[in-house]
């Protein structure tokens, strides 16, 4: 692999805050699960339950606390508890839910309704068909991540570049990397991440996912760890203001480094940066493709604008929100 050597950490959009949870009743269903509120703790995974049950009674409590998909989360939480697979949890759903398996499977489900994260919890996550290691030193990658590597995917079809050169500005825990290098078994790739700590996931990572061969991790400031080019730059920067922090769920301010979401006042300083550093980072024909706030459309677009890019294009995720844009060489 080429020596690149000359970012910051990947950030996520703002998301709304739910209403808190207060009480959630009835959570047996008929089955004697008495009634829960976050000030009782007592034992509510019970070894006596079978497995079949204790998986009702997760997800109605999930259900009931706002946590959402209830089912699909307590799944993931027994599997992780419980070490069995999704064909164990229907080929064995009467077998009781013993002691050992029962108080890890209450440990993981009162971190669940403090607000940590299924991915955190299980110290895993899945993107775009990838298992990836999570720590609280990385980003959670999101599935509207995934419309970034969309893009940069259909560019390198489009364009039919041989043996193309990516750039991963803030990688992170390597996810978008990962995913390209995966999809693209032609091409190589560099990430690079302000965080030494991130640097050490997304290193492991690719070697989890069988591409070290192909990739190099840098620890730097952004571009100015660059003194290479390349066919493809991504990103999905820091975009969140500061003045957005109060609206963001806990999922997202208790654990997500703030390194990885906070980006100025109006949330724009890294696509400055960003306006700043990719005509020198781009080869000739080469593209760049960043995530967004489904709000910053048009601030994103000026921003580049005055930097004096022309061909500046939005693309809308799976929910028909702008999400990603897309610049070429000026």
């Amino acid at each position: 692999m080429a020596d690149f050597r000359r970012g910051a950490s990947a950030g996520r959009p703002p998301a709304q805050r739910r209403p808190g949870f207060r009480r959630a009743s009835d959570a047996g269903s008929g089955q004697g699960f008495g009634s829960l509120t976050i000030a009782d703790p007592t034992s509510l995974v019970r070894a006596n339950l079978t497995l079949a049950q204790a998986r009702l009674l997760l997800a109605r409590l999930l259900a009931e606390a706002g946590k959402e998909p209830a089912a699909l989360d307590a799944r993931f939480l027994i599997e992780g508890a419980t070490g069995m697979s999704s064909l164990d949890l229907l080929t064995r759903a009467e077998e009781p839910l013993g002691e050992k398996n029962a108080a890890r499977l209450q440990e993981v489900l009162e971190r669940r309704l403090r607000d940590e994260p299924v991915s955190r919890i299980l110290g895993r996550s899945g993107f775009y068909g990838l298992e990836l290691a999570v720590t609280p030193d990385v980003l959670d990658p999101r599935a509207d991540t995934e419309n970034l590597v969309d893009a940069a995917l259909t560019f390198l079809r489009e364009t039919q570049v041989s043996r193309p050169r990516i750039l991963d500005l803030g990688t992170g825990s390597g996810a978008i990397l990962c995913a390209l290098l995966r999809s693209a078994p032609d091409a190589c790739g560099l990430g690079v991440d302000l965080s030494p700590a991130a640097c050490i996931v997304a290193r492991n990572n690719l070697e989890t996912c069988g591409l070290a061969g192909r990739s190099s991790i840098i620890c730097g400031d952004w571009a100015d760890a660059i003194g290479a080019s390349f066919d493809l730059v991504v990103s999905n920067p820091p975009y969140i203001g500061l003045q957005e922090a109060a609206a963001l769920e806990p999922e997202v301010t208790r654990y997500d480094p703030p390194l990885a979401l906070f980006a100025g006042e109006d949330g724009l300083d890294c696509y400055r940066r960003l306006a700043r550093d990719i005509a020198r980072l781009l080869k000739p024909g080469g593209g760049a493709f960043f995530e967004i706030g489904w709000r910053q459309a048009q601030a994103v677009g000026q921003v580049f604008a005055e930097a004096g890019y022309r061909n500046i294009r939005i693309f809308k995720d799976r929910g028909g929100r702008d999400r990603i844009a897309e610049v070429r060489n000026r």
